[in-house]
């Protein structure tokens, strides 16, 4: 039977996530989800830096004071999301199955 497909070789820098049953394509979206996590993080903390110093140029009107400390409190609230969704994936990793980094590296079960 002849390989209508021929050989491909894989690009330069995807090479080292494998084929599909070795990681693939599933350790792929995994960085990319751990890197939009981190971006989130470091969103959130960009905005409590502007958010502090949005506070302490407020000066006396309370309007300005107001929206400040609701920026600080939703940038607080928004690295306390991007943290906590690593924590509780490795919390519901080792309960699930037994292993802290279970969900945080997805894999596919193909039968062999």
């Amino acid at each position: 039977m002849q390989n209508i497909f021929g050989n491909v070789s894989l690009p330069p820098g995807v090479n080292r996530y494998g084929n599909l049953l070795s990681g693939g394509p599933t350790g792929f979206i995994s960085n990319i989800i751990k890197t939009l996590i981190g971006i989130a993080g470091l969103y959130a903390l960009i905005n409590l830096v502007l958010a502090g110093y949005a506070f302490m140029s407020a000066g006396d009107d309370p309007k300005k004071v107001a929206g400040a400390w609701s920026k600080i409190w939703q940038s607080l609230l928004g690295l306390t999301v991007a943290a906590g969704a690593f924590i509780l994936a490795a919390i519901f990793g080792r309960l699930l199955f037994g292993e802290y980094t279970a969900l945080l590296r997805l894999r596919v079960f193909v039968p062999n």
